[in-house]
């Protein structure tokens, strides 16, 4: 008898040790996915995005990361963000935007003119076979490199150059 209740007690207390509620984080990295989720719903599907293989790519991108840190509380506003030497990136619906106007298809070579923080070729990386990218601020050019490189976006390929000429030695492009 005494086992079955030891049993019982320690099974009822198991059960109510603290569990996140439904929609509420239990990590930073639960939070910044959740963050990412609410962006997507709020700010791009609401604004007639539709295209699910671009809404999939929004919610994996981690836009925190590709922020500056005193950036990263804000990263999933509707809104441009700072990311140094003048530049800024891009508010997430635009990007949105923009990669579904694009039509990136899976077998294309796509060419991404002003990379800036990296996080456009983050969000078009997995919905091309290669992405080559072109940033003007060679700080900014290494630094994305090394974002995008450290989140295993293997297919993306930076240099750092004015863009205006596009790639030749990389044409043709889709």
């Amino acid at each position: 008898m005494y086992a079955l209740f030891l049993g019982l007690i320690l099974s009822l207390s198991a059960c109510s040790a603290p569990v996140p509620a439904a929609g509420q984080a239990s990590s930073p990295d639960d939070a910044y996915r959740l963050a990412r989720e609410r962006m997507v719903a709020s700010q791009i599907q609401a604004r007639g995005v539709r295209d699910t293989r671009v809404l999939d790519s929004m919610r994996r991108a981690p836009r925190h990361l590709f922020v500056p840190d005193a950036q990263r509380d804000d990263a999933y506003l509707d809104t441009p963000l700072p990311i140094g030497h003048g530049q800024t990136i891009s508010q997430p619906y635009i990007v949105a935007l923009m990669t579904e106007l694009a039509r990136p298809k899976a077998g294309d070579r796509a060419l991404e003119i002003g990379t800036g923080s990296g996080y456009q070729a983050a969000v078009l990386s997995p919905l091309v076979k290669v992405l080559f990218t072109i940033e003007v601020v060679e700080p900014l050019a290494a630094r994305a490199t090394e974002t995008l490189a450290g989140l295993g976006y293997a297919n993306v390929t930076v240099r750092a150059g004015d863009g205006y000429a596009g790639w030749p030695e990389r044409a043709p492009f889709d």
